[in-house]
């Protein structure tokens, strides 16, 4: 196999949530690898900046907000990064929202906003973008799960059951639609830095669990999500259907480390 494989020249991606943090992170990683990127999220003054700095790495972008829970959105995205571009070859599912409550007290709307967020969004988008690709018999989708996806952590129930849904559904799509052409895959990110959960990881005591149940001994940096992304959205990945790589520096082999 060519290394080249691993170049993403012509294709183009959309990132939904990739605005910020994780998804930005593989948006600009995309870019870097060849592909036109198309960030998109709910505010237009960070969709704006994030297409600029795809523009900045030599690619082409566009400025096209959007919401997960409204499907006209999404399909929105979908018909301008046809209408600039041609197609869409790559999906990533990035947006996510989270919150923190005892289980016991935690609302139902509460419970209901996150899981609209993370699942059925991730399902309103692969089916918007999904049509497209099954129509082309050609795509990769990626999903973002979390270490929640297996196992748990400290009273997010609701993030934990979505993320779990996740790679559910990442597998289920992967047996309809890899037959037709859409590969459909998951990166489950360990514990990465990032300007909201800086003062969480490094000024707490649930911070310095997660430290200690990680091998390497250090949180990630965003940026080495990056790899995984582009591997599953290259032509080197064209026989990976329904698989979650975890990139968490080891947490999840993680037993006693000392």
């Amino acid at each position: 196999m060519s290394y080249s494989r691993l170049e993403l020249n012509g294709k183009v991606a959309v990132v939904v949530g990739g605005t910020s943090g994780i998804g930005l992170a593989i948006a600009k990683g995309l870019a870097e690898a060849g592909a036109d990127v198309v960030p998109s999220a709910r505010r237009i003054d960070l969709v704006d900046r994030a297409a600029a700095e795809i523009e900045q790495l030599g690619r082409r972008s566009l400025r096209v907000a959007s919401d997960v829970s409204d499907r006209s959105s999404l399909q929105q995205v979908l018909d301008e990064s046809i209408k600039a571009f041609g197609k869409v070859d790559i999906l990533v599912n990035s947006a996510g929202r989270t919150k923190r409550a005892p289980t016991i007290d935690f609302s139902e709307q509460d419970w209901d906003d996150i899981i609209d967020t993370n699942l059925t969004g991730t399902l309103r988008a692969a089916q918007v973008f999904g049509r497209h690709m099954l129509e082309r018999k050609s795509g990769s989708i990626i999903n973002i799960a979390s270490l929640s996806s297996f196992v748990a952590l400290y009273e997010v129930a609701a993030y934990s059951a979505s993320k779990a849904a996740v790679a559910s559904l990442t597998k289920s799509l992967a047996i309809e639609w890899g037959p037709l052409g859409v590969r459909i895959n998951a990166i489950a990110p360990g514990v990465f830095r990032t300007a909201l959960n800086q003062k969480l990881l490094d000024e707490t005591e649930r911070g310095r669990e997660f430290l200690l149940r990680t091998p390497m001994r250090r949180f990630g940096n965003v940026d080495e999500l990056a790899g995984a992304a582009v591997f599953l959205a290259s032509d080197a990945a064209s026989f990976v259907n329904g698989e979650i790589i975890t990139v968490d520096g080891g947490f999840l082999a993680s037993g006693v480390n000392q």
